[in-house]
């Protein structure tokens, strides 16, 4: 879910959520997915489905799965691979074919030297730098990204609507946010020379599950006055916190997208993920977020099914 997910890889952000994830995967047997049997098949309708290592990504890579078995192909799936450093070179050697990323991570994971942030900007950016082994489709309009969130009663207290608004108040803004916020251009840096947030080393805390309960605890009781806190949170609705506006876009574009291996790329395999894209909005990866890290604490799998139902992406692309 800290900081853009390439430099700072996501797994970092989602610590405790990687964790838990291991312990089950460990269970199994085998740690390791890209061990397990499959890949680097030239049969154009085999397709191996990869994921990262968190909910949201396992989540939306068991609706690519679902939507492309609904097409006829024959899906296998290898999940809870780990950080952009392991999955991406599956991609490229064949161990996946398609595995759901975000646009403004990926660009930085692999174009170290870019300064896109806009979403604009970096999907003009991406086919450039995606070389001649990987390739993407349309971007979701879903998208998670960092945000500076605060509560409903210190928006309302100090008429808060951007980051720049905070701004005035830095001396008594106590910030929560994973360590390495500190240090990252998009992070502490980022906001100062972006919005004139100065936020000094007394007023940092650090907090190490990249927005997840302890910073939403942390921010619910006034601990930390502001926190960084993905988008799709579902903590964001719950709480009832205030999303801060970002119009410099300090924080790069952070769309859901599939990317592939790009000689598995044919016209079906994309007209179908990019029916997938076109149907997953913010507002339903919220909704998903919310139904597997919620209360109700849905399986990813079997909320990816119910969601492709939902959607009629259960039945053959036309």
């Amino acid at each position: 879910m800290g900081i853009p997910r390439a430099p700072r890889p996501r797994p970092i952000v989602v610590a405790a959520t990687i964790a838990a994830v291991a312990a089950l995967s460990a269970c199994g047997g085998n740690s390791d997915p890209l061990s397990s049997g499959g890949g680097t098949s030239s049969d154009p309708n085999t397709i191996i489905v990869g994921s990262a290592n968190f909910p949201e990504s396992e989540t939306v890579a068991n609706i690519y799965a679902e939507a492309l078995r609904a097409n006829g192909f024959d899906v296998q799936t290898k999940l809870n691979i780990g950080s952009r450093e392991t999955y991406i070179p599956a991609v490229k050697d064949g161990s996946i074919d398609v595995i759901p990323d975000y646009t403004g991570n990926l660009l930085q994971y692999l174009d170290k030297e870019t300064t896109a942030t806009s979403a604009a900007e970096v999907d003009a950016a991406l086919p450039e730098a995606l070389g001649p082994d990987l390739a993407i489709t349309t971007p979701a309009p879903a998208e998670d990204k960092d945000a500076v969130v605060v509560t409903r009663e210190t928006a309302d207290r100090w008429q808060l609507t951007s980051i720049a608004d905070l701004a005035p108040h830095s001396a008594e803004v106590k910030f929560g946010a994973p360590a390495e916020f500190q240090e990252r251009p998009v992070g502490l840096p980022g906001l100062e020379a972006d919005y004139g947030l100065v936020i000094s080393p007394q007023n940092f805390v650090p907090i190490a599950d990249g927005g997840g309960p302890a910073t939403v605890a942390a921010l619910s009781s006034g601990q930390v006055t502001a926190a960084n806190i993905f988008t799709t949170s579902p903590a964001i609705a719950k709480n009832d916190f205030v999303v801060l506006e970002d119009p410099k876009n300090n924080f790069p574009a952070q769309n859901v997208v599939p990317v592939l291996r790009a000689n598995k790329q044919s016209e079906k395999l994309t007209a179908v993920l990019n029916a997938v894209s076109a149907k997953l909005t913010t507002d339903e990866l919220v909704a998903l977020n919310t139904s597997v890290s919620g209360d109700s604490k849905t399986e990813p799998d079997a909320a990816a099914t119910a969601w492709v139902s939902a959607q009629g992406l259960d039945k053959p692309v036309s």
